[in-house]
């Protein structure tokens, strides 16, 4: 499901864009810059967070670490990493491969 609604997300709104697949995982920074020949901060990572009610994404440079007295001046209140289960349900994709792109739901993506 989530690579088909990525797919489908770049095929509508940018179709000159490839999307490639490799056949190693990439599941974590450490291996996609791995797999990739890039270091880990060429990467990017999305980080799904609530705060309050709402659900944002936050992408960063793979090797970033949140400061979270600098995220909670940013977003007025604490954030706190969603579950496994609440990454899929609310993002369409999996731990692991979570991008802002094909979402499940619309969210605000920073």
């Amino acid at each position: 499901m989530s690579l088909e609604s990525v797919r489908h997300f770049f095929a509508e709104h940018a179709p000159d864009i490839d999307i490639i697949e490799m056949p190693e995982s990439t599941a974590t920074v450490e291996l996609a810059a791995r797999v990739h020949g890039v270091q880990p901060g060429q990467i990017a990572k999305t980080l799904s967070l609530k705060v309050k009610d709402a659900i944002v994404l936050i992408v960063t440079r793979g090797d970033a670490r949140l400061d979270n007295r600098k995220l909670k001046a940013a977003l007025g209140a604490k954030a706190r990493m969603l579950s496994v289960d609440e990454v899929v349900n609310w993002t369409g994709h999996p731990v692991g491969g979570v991008c802002p792109f094909g979402l499940e739901n619309p969210l605000t993506i920073y």
